[in-house]
């Protein structure tokens, strides 16, 4: 079966708080992980919480690289959905938990937009 796309889930640990804390280092890791992936970027958006944590969107022309930070504990959760077969979104997932000298990150990989080839659809219809 062809998916649509490939969407990581990743859960990063053991990041330093300066890091995560701060704006404009969320802001330019996220972008520099969408251009290590290949991607090409259509509109950046972050915003910082008080007292802590930032929050941001790296929209690319194949899909997103999304960003919540909880520098108080070392955390950050990441989502990138990269379509079509030019991007890895692996590679971005590195990057950010690289660039934030994390400890551990678990990931995962869902396929998005699963769809049956038109000869698979009849085989399964008999």
């Amino acid at each position: 079966m062809q998916s649509l796309g490939r969407h990581v889930l990743a859960e990063i640990y053991g990041c330093r708080f300066e890091a995560l804390n701060d704006i404009k280092k969320v802001e330019d890791i996220m972008v520099n992980a969408a251009l290590e992936a290949g991607a090409e970027i259509r509109e950046v958006v972050f915003h910082k919480f008080s007292p802590q944590g930032v929050s941001g969107v790296v929209v690319i022309s194949e899909s997103h690289l999304a960003i919540h930070t909880w520098p108080e504990l070392g955390y950050a959760a990441l989502d990138v959905f990269t379509c079509g077969d030019r991007v890895n979104p692996w590679d971005a997932c590195n990057y950010v938990a690289e660039m934030f000298g994390a400890g551990d990150m678990k990931a995962s990989e869902v396929k998005r937009g699963l769809m049956e080839q038109p000869e698979e659809r009849l085989v399964a219809n008999m």
